[in-house]
C-alpha cells in the first residue's frame, strides 16, 4: 500500500496563509510532515512517531453519564472557559440527533448529554462563528437543525436554509453566507445569506451556477422548501452546477473546499475569484472522501468513508499523505474530524468500528493527541 502522493492539479485557490499558484502544478517530492505511519496500537490505530490515540466513547455505552449515539457521523469542537466540547451527529434514522461530550482542560470528560433528539439520519453539519452546531438532515426534504453544544437552549430548525438532502455546513463570516452541500448523485452546492447575520431564521438560498470553464455565479432558488411532489431545489435552476454526493465542506481564508465522493475529488470555491477548481483528483491514496476539517496552517485533513480507512492530510506544499489509519475495520468510514481548540487534540469517530454495525453499538469515538501543526 503506498504511503503518500501529491496533487496532480492545483490553480488559484489559497489555503490560510499560503497561496496556491495558479498554474497546474506538477508532481512534487515530499513527504509527510509528520514522517510515516507506525503499526496498529492498542486501540487500532496507526499513527506516526510522536503521536498517540485513546477511545473516549463507544456506542451503546455510558459517556459522562449518557449512552452515546450509534452511528456517530460529523463531529465540531467549541471552547468552554478552560475546556472545550465535542458534538457529534447520529445517522440513524427517526431517533438520529446529535450529542455533546463535554472535557475539562485536563482533557479528562466532565459529563457528555443530548443537544438535539427525534431527527432523521443527521450526517454532518457545521459549527457557526457564534458557537452553534448546524446539524444536517441527510434525508429527503431535509432539515438543518440550528443546536446549542453547551445544552442551554433547545434546538431550532432553519427551514430557510432549504429542504433538500442536507450533508454538510460552513460559514464564511467575510461574507456573512452559509455554504451547503447536498449528498445526492447531482446535487449541487448551495449559499445562504441570512437576512441578519447570526439569525439563521430567515434568508436567501443561492444555488452555485457554471459560466464556463470555472468560472461561477450565484442565482437564487426559486423555492427553498417545495413539496413532496415539486420540483426539488436542485432541479429549480438549469444552469445549476451538480456534484455527485457532496459530502463535508470547510471555509478558511476566502476558500470553501468541499468534497464529493462520486467525483472522488476535493474541490476549492474561490470567492474572490468566483471560480471552482479541484485541489485533489481522487488518482491518489485518498480514496472514498468525506468529512474534511483543516487548520490556520492551511493544511486540510479529509476523512474517508471506506478506502483503508484513514484521515489523510493536504498540505499547502501539494502532499496529500495519511496522518492516521484504523485497523480491522473495512466496513465502516471515518466521520467527525476536528480539532480542539488550542490544536492539539484530533477528535473522529468510526461510525461502525469492529462490528460494521449501522445502529447498533458498533461506532467508536476517538481522540488523537499529538505534535499537530497549527
Amino acid at each position: 500500500m503506498r504511503r503518500r502522493t501529491f496533487l496532480t492539479a492545483v490553480s488559484a485557490v489559497a489555503f490560510s496563509g499560503a497561496v496556491w499558484h495558479d498554474a497546474v502544478a506538477s508532481v512534487a517530492a515530499g513527504e509527510s510532515p509528520y514522517g510515516p505511519l507506525g503499526a496498529p496500537d492498542a486501540n487500532g490505530v496507526a499513527l506516526p512517531a510522536g503521536f498517540s490515540s485513546r477511545i473516549v466513547a463507544r456506542s451503546g455505552r455510558s459517556v459522562g453519564g449518557t449512552l452515546w449515539h450509534p452511528a456517530p457521523d460529523g463531529g465540531a469542537c467549541f471552547p468552554d472557559g478552560a475546556g472545550w466540547i465535542y458534538v457529534s451527529n447520529s445517522e440513524v434514522p427517526l431517533v438520529g440527533g446529535a450529542s455533546a461530550i463535554k472535557f475539562r482542560a485536563d482533557g479528562s470528560i466532565e459529563r457528555a448529554y443530548r443537544i438535539l433528539s427525534g431527527t432523521n439520519l443527521n450526517c454532518a453539519g457545521g459549527a457557526t462563528p457564534w458557537n452553534t452546531w448546524l446539524s444536517c438532515e441527510e434525508i429527503f426534504r431535509g432539515r438543518v437543525y440550528e443546536t446549542d453544544p453547551y445544552g442551554n437552549r433547545s434546538a431550532q430548525a432553519r427551514n430557510a436554509m432549504g429542504r433538500f438532502k442536507h450533508e454538510a455546513a460552513a460559514c464564511d463570516p467575510d461574507r456573512r453566507v452559509v455554504y451547503l452541500t447536498e449528498d445526492e448523485g447531482d446535487g449541487c452546492f448551495y449559499r445562504f445569506t441570512p437576512t441578519t447575520w447570526g439569525d439563521l431564521s430567515s434568508g436567501r438560498l443561492d444555488v452555485l451556477c457554471g459560466t464556463g470553464g470555472d468560472g461561477v455565479e450565484w442565482r437564487p432558488v426559486p423555492d427553498p422548501t417545495p413539496g413532496v411532489f415539486a420540483r426539488q431545489t436542485r432541479h429549480q435552476v438549469s444552469a445549476a452546477r451538480h456534484f455527485d454526493g457532496g459530502e463535508g465542506c470547510h471555509y478558511a481564508a476566502g476558500v470553501c473546499y468541499f468534497t464529493a465522493k462520486g467525483d472522488r475529488k476535493v474541490w476549492a470555491y474561490d470567492a474572490t475569484r468566483q471560480t471552482v477548481t479541484s485541489v485533489y483528483d481522487g488518482t491518489g491514496t485518498l480514496d472514498g472522501v468525506d468529512n474534511i476539517t483543516g487548520r490556520p496552517s492551511g493544511d486540510l485533513y479529509v476523512a474517508e468513508d471506506g478506502g483503508n480507512m484513514e484521515i489523510n492530510i493536504i498540505t499547502p506544499a501539494r502532499v496529500v499523505a495519511p496522518v492516521l489509519r484504523l485497523d480491522g475495520q473495512a466496513g465502516s468510514e471515518i466521520t467527525g474530524p476536528a480539532f480542539s481548540p488550542d490544536g492539539a487534540r484530533l477528535y473522529f469517530s468510526s461510525q461502525r468500528g469492529t462490528s460494521g454495525e449501522q445502529a447498533g453499538t458498533g461506532g467508536i469515538t476517538y481522540e488523537v493527541t499529538g505534535p499537530f501543526r497549527r
